[in-house]
């Protein structure tokens, strides 16, 4: 019975992927967004197909992850051929801070530290980024990226092992003093960082020779000078979700939810706690470096100021909106922080206040702090938990 229903779903979803291929044909006027099309359709009825069989997800977790990966940016990519570009932009820039609290996610929710410091990490990448490209501006988008994520790993490394002997409110303060820090501690190497004015990147960032390739700008839905870099963000928001799925559920990631429930617990079995710890806030910051690293490439400059202790705050505030220790609560609070901006926009316009006067200007830290005081009274767990708990009441009636 088992073999006839994979051979169902297999002629299904070939019947699909050829349907799609053809409509990507017929609806697209040039033969370069067609292949695109054409390709995303592919992968997309692969992916729906494989993840429809329980069988496979149960037997080949890590492929299925994947497929889940790829599902989701497979859509995303599509979906941003045909919004406007301002919305391309607030997705780039939510994909940007999805693997932030995604970072931040595991450190809270898995190991149970605490930190008010993920701002600053931001910066560490943002500046990198910056810091480099001024230098090297020829340097591939990939290396600059892994070496923001190198520069917030070290960074965790150095603020992970003082944090070993502390708990509760000393590690939040800990985290809070380098926040703080941060913008100083950058005054004081000015002639590298810009100071207090920042730096921009020498030039726009160009995109690599492939893309330009492939897609020649203006012939088609999916040119270079708009979409490309959004793109760039969604994979690499892809890429980090995949990972992090596959560190919750491995050893390493039970090992860090052990130490949060009953450290000592952890160590008769033999966890080492300093270890887990600092591992926690390595993973935490380097994520967050790489979340600072495509902010500066979306931007093309930097400024000290955006990355302060207000920052650090909305993070944390994000990540118990979302859903503390969870992927998709991490996803939640990104796409919130990325589209908050609009949503200011339009009450400002519909309720008659001045966008310069000192409400609207406060606005932003009012919605999340309403947000945040919702959550905590009737979604203890966050959106994404709530949302898993009325599904499950749904699916048991």
């Amino acid at each position: 019975m088992r073999g006839v229903r994979s051979n169902q779903r297999v002629v299904a979803g070939t019947a699909l992927g050829v349907a799609a291929v053809l409509a990507s044909i017929l609806g697209v006027g040039t033969a370069r967004a067609a292949t695109a099309f054409s390709i995303a359709s592919v992968v997309l009825v692969a992916c729906a197909t494989v993840l429809s069989s329980s069988e496979f997800r149960r037997n080949h977790p890590v492929a299925a992850r994947a497929a889940i990966s790829l599902l989701a940016v497979d859509v995303s990519i599509v979906l941003t051929a045909f919004f406007s570009a301002t919305v391309d932009d607030n997705l780039a820039i939510g994909a940007a801070m999805s693997i932030v609290l995604l970072g931040l996610s595991f450190l809270t929710g898995s190991s149970g530290q605490i930190s008010l410091g993920n701002g600053a990490f931001m910066g560490v990448g943002a500046f990198t980024v910056a810091v480099w490209a001024n230098h090297h501006p020829t340097t591939p988008i990939a290396v600059v990226l892994i070496l923001a994520v190198v520069a917030g790993a070290l960074v965790g490394l150095l603020l992970g092992l003082p944090a070993t002997r502390l708990r509760g409110p000393y590690l939040a303060g800990m985290t809070l003093a380098f926040s703080v820090a941060f913008g100083a501690v950058l005054n004081l190497f000015g002639t590298w960082t810009g100071g207090d004015s920042g730096l921009q990147l020498p030039t726009a960032v160009n995109a690599p020779a492939w893309v330009l390739h492939f897609f020649k700008a203006g012939t088609s839905s999916l040119t270079t000078n708009s979409v490309w870099l959004v793109d760039i963000t969604i994979v690499t928001a892809g890429i980090a979700l995949f990972f992090m799925a596959n560190l919750f559920a491995s050893r390493t990631g039970r090992a860090m939810r052990l130490v949060r429930d009953n450290d000592v617990a952890a160590e008769l079995v033999g966890i080492s706690l300093p270890r887990a710890r600092v591992i926690a806030f390595i993973v935490s910051a380097s994520y967050a470096a790489l979340g600072g690293g495509l902010w500066t490439l979306i931007n093309n400059a930097v400024t000290p100021s955006t990355y302060g202790f207000a920052l650090s705050v909305t993070i944390l505030s994000l990540v118990v909106i979302g859903g503390i220790g969870t992927i998709p609560g991490a996803l939640i609070g990104g796409l919130i922080y990325a589209f908050a901006a609009n949503v200011i926009a339009w009450f400002t316009a519909h309720t008659g206040l001045n966008p310069q006067g000192n409400v609207a200007s406060q606005l932003n830290g009012i919605i999340f702090g309403g947000l945040l005081v919702l959550t905590i009274l009737f979604a203890p767990t966050g959106i994404a938990g709530f949302v898993r708990r009325r599904f499950a009441a749904w699916r048991a009636r």
